[in-house]
């Protein structure tokens, strides 16, 4: 049962913003303070990317638990400990999540055939008591990602004879 008029919950909720949130001002701050440096909204990208790391081709989206669907049951949409979905008009916040959660699959999906990397960080990462683990995670994760892209192919080594070996004549004899 939801404490508030629906007057007062449609004003809480249009309230809510999607950019500049809290959860995205603590990873825009930890990755800055890592070194790292990121463009906002790309709008050229498919589905608006929070952060777009270009060095890293790499795209990082901040969900809200809520929004996105976090641990809910695909089929079932269950809640479960990190959102949970209100009683109230239920069936349209089913619905309304499980749009989202497809459109962020189709995004990913469109993003990755474009060659870029996607990473997801979920609000309840950001929580005190792990959020300089999620951060370092994130950091680690964007470093692989720029050795694996940058590694030098190893060739292996086949030692030639010498009559095999035809060098170029820079004059003729």
């Amino acid at each position: 049962m939801d404490h508030l008029t629906p007057q007062q919950r449609s004003k809480n909720m249009a309230a809510i913003h999607s950019k500049n949130t809290k959860p995205e001002m603590i990873v825009r701050r930890g990755l800055w303070k890592r070194g790292f440096r990121y463009r906002l909204n790309h709008k050229r990208l498919p589905g608006h990317p929070d952060l777009v790391l270009r060095k890293y081709r790499t795209c990082i989206f901040i969900n809200g638990c809520f929004w996105h669907g976090h641990l809910v049951d695909k089929d079932t949409m269950a809640n479960s400990a990190c959102c949970k979905i209100p009683s109230t008009n239920h069936e349209f916040w089913v619905a309304k999540i499980r749009r989202n959660k497809e459109r962020d699959k189709e995004e990913q999906r469109q993003l990755a055939e474009m060659g870029w990397h996607c990473i997801t960080v979920w609000e309840c990462e950001l929580k005190p008591k792990v959020r300089e683990q999620t951060l370092d995670s994130l950091a680690f994760t964007l470093n692989h990602i720029w050795l694996q892209d940058h590694a030098v192919k190893h060739v292996p080594y086949q030692p030639w004879e010498e009559e095999d070996m035809q060098m170029p004549m820079a004059a003729e004899e």
